[in-house]
């Protein structure tokens, strides 16, 4: 899909999250973008590992804008993460300036794991106005439900609280999200809930080589299911 399509563009930005705290960001926009994704990344990886890179390069050949940004420990080279309410002034900013590079664009938010769900608790946190006003819906590249190895619920019970469209892209192997827990909590969630299961991917995407498919196909995927569920927003 739109494989001949040129390259969109990178452009380097800086956000400011607070006094004395700003981050890098990569705006990447295609000359035909019908939407704006503002994508933060996961706990042990920056802005521009491969995954970020290709899922950005995926959505662009559809006509999904992406800002990527870092998260200050990233930005300071550190393995500590950030305390909360610093990931989420990040987030905030961050879909701020989202916003703002989008013009008359719609605007979405999320990430890969840590990512989505500090994004998502930064919506929970101020659903009604704020950073969060007018974002047409959260996707998550696969949820972290729960730690590796310790089934539980309890780091989405959040989600009741955000008042967006939802869409949680999971891979049957990931064992941060048991589907058998995760599946009944996107479904009380309701209309404003899609949980698209992506066969054989673990969190990180990967699949196996006796799955019959590659993490290429699984990208592609992934930025199907992103640009079909932004289609159907109202």
């Amino acid at each position: 899909m739109s494989d001949t399509m040129a390259p969109a563009p990178k452009l380097e930005r800086r956000i400011t999250v607070e006094k004395g705290v700003d981050v890098s960001a990569i705006l990447m926009r295609p000359a035909a973008s019908r939407a704006l994704y503002v994508m933060a990344h996961g706990a042990g990886a920056g802005m521009r590992h491969a995954f970020m890179e290709a899922a950005a390069e995926r959505m662009a050949a559809r006509g999904i804008a992406t800002l990527r940004y870092q998260f200050p420990y990233v930005e300071r080279n550190s393995r500590r993460i950030d305390p909360e309410p610093l990931l989420l002034a990040t987030v905030r900013a961050a879909v701020a300036a989202g916003r703002e590079a989008a013009g008359s664009v719609p605007v979405l938010a999320g990430g890969k794991s840590m990512g989505g769900r500090m994004t998502s608790r930064a919506a929970a946190a101020e659903p009604l106005d704020g950073a969060f006003d007018g974002i047409g819906g959260i996707a998550f590249f696969g949820f972290p439900l729960h730690p590796a190895g310790q089934p539980g619920v309890s780091r989405a019970e959040h989600l009741s609280r955000v008042a967006l469209p939802m869409l949680f892209l999971q891979g049957t192997r990931d064992d941060l999200a048991d589907l058998t827990l995760l599946a009944p909590i996107v479904e009380r969630l309701g209309d404003r809930a899609t949980l698209r299961v992506i066969e054989h991917a673990d969190h990180s995407f990967h699949v196996l080589k006796r799955s019959g498919r590659t993490d290429d196909e699984v990208l592609d995927e992934l930025a199907d299911a992103v640009a079909e569920w932004r289609e159907g927003l109202a």
